[in-house]
């Protein structure tokens, strides 16, 4: 079929009218040369040059062949013969010939103005489809660009956020500067004191083993101590990518308390602890959760510096609410936070201290909120805050 459409497109102007005549022409001469043998089959023939005619050069075309095949038939073939003349007994015969070429030429006509319908229709669909297919692909390569482009701003924010959090702790470090050295010092001087009673105990005339001994054990204890300061302060800076594992709070705290203890002390801040002994674990990021325990205890050691008149307390308890979830409680007496103020507690570069860059809060919002806890704040002006966060527990109580 497409080697016939192929051929008549190829037919223009008079090529279509002279293939009519040809055809016509070939028709007459078979049927000529055929009359006697086959028993004058022309009407055969004629037929077959119309619906040749009008497939390949079409429905006008069509119809000469239709006019020249009767005239043909009708002054070869119809008597009398070599005449135009028609018998009143041969005019239903003449009559059924040329309507039987006007059916074949009408069929044929539009059976092929069908077809070439269809062919449109259907190159004019692959052209649509082509172009929707194009569309469909340059949006889903948009789409691609844009979940990539946006995949690698949620990388970078991350980043952004991690080394943000980093210098957050940094600067609350540089505020416990005094509070560090305390705990540094403290072993190192009970490192020389210890050594030098080693070395005392050891330059006797008669050296006392025993004594130098347990001077030399002290020795190493007051190393060991140091050492482990020294381990914390650096994994509370240490640039390293977060990691979960089962956290004991109680123990953050402590430990997060005695690095603040000297700066409550400048301030005359005492720390009270109320913990709860069978506290279940929580699945976290230690240094993580330790930086939101720092920032709360250095913002209530902030909020009552000036604080006269009364004492100056801060009180941290941990408890086991709802549905086995951790609650950390940490309440000062300080100044307290106004109305106006608390909506935007959390706000990122928000901060009502004049050294602060307000980020402490948020970034302990975002830390407790990606370890499934919650945090928020009750305050009262001239009476003091409650910053409380609550974490999901992992294994139950502990032992």
């Amino acid at each position: 079929m497409s080697t016939v459409l192929t051929t008549s497109t190829r037919l223009r102007g008079p090529a279509r009218y002279g293939l009519a005549i040809a055809l016509v022409s070939a028709a007459l001469i078979l049927s000529l040369v055929l009359r006697v043998p086959f028993g004058n089959p022309f009407w055969f023939f004629f037929s077959v040059a119309v619906i040749v005619t009008t497939w390949f050069a079409g429905r006008g075309p069509g119809w000469v062949a239709v006019g020249l095949s009767t005239l043909a038939a009708l002054y070869y073939f119809i008597p009398p013969v070599n005449s135009f003349a028609v018998k009143p007994a041969d005019v239903p015969f003449f009559l059924s010939f040329v309507a039987c070429e006007a059916v074949a030429n009408w069929l044929i006509s539009w059976q092929k103005n069908a077809e070439d319908a269809l062919r449109r229709a259907r190159d004019e669909l692959e052209v649509r489809v082509g172009e929707r297919t194009v569309e469909l692909k340059n949006a889903n390569d948009a789409l691609v660009k844009q979940m990539a482009e946006q995949r690698r701003t949620e990388e970078a924010l991350q980043r952004t956020r991690t080394e943000l959090a980093r210098v957050v702790r940094i600067t609350t470090i540089g505020e416990l500067t005094a509070s560090i050295a305390h705990e540094v010092n403290q072993p190192l001087a009970a490192v020389v004191a210890n050594a030098d009673a080693c070395v005392a105990w050891l330059g006797l005339e008669w050296p006392n083993l025993v004594e130098a001994r347990a001077a030399a054990e002290r020795t190493i204890q007051g190393a060991t101590r140091a050492s482990e300061v020294i381990i914390r302060i650096r994994s509370l800076i240490n640039k390293a990518a977060p990691e979960r594992a089962q956290v004991q709070l109680n123990g953050v705290i402590e430990e997060t308390v005695t690095l603040a203890d000297r700066q409550a002390s400048r301030n005359n801040i005492s720390i009270a602890l109320e913990l709860e002994p069978d506290l279940p674990h929580v699945l976290g990021d230690k240094i993580q959760l330790q930086q939101v325990i720092l920032n709360l205890i250095m913002n209530g050691i902030e909020s009552m510096t000036g604080v006269t008149g009364r004492s100056r307390l801060l009180l941290i308890r941990t408890s086991v609410v709802g549905d086995g979830e951790v609650c950390v409680s940490i309440k000062d007496n300080g100044i307290g936070v106004s109305d106006e103020v608390m909506p935007r507690l959390f706000e990122p570069f928000f901060t009502t201290r004049s050294q602060g860059i307000g980020m402490g809060l948020a970034i302990s919002r975002s830390i407790v909120e990606a370890h499934g806890g919650r945090l928020w704040a009750e305050s009262t002006v001239n009476q003091g805050s409650v910053f409380q966060f609550t974490l999901p527990g992992e294994g139950g109580p502990n032992p």
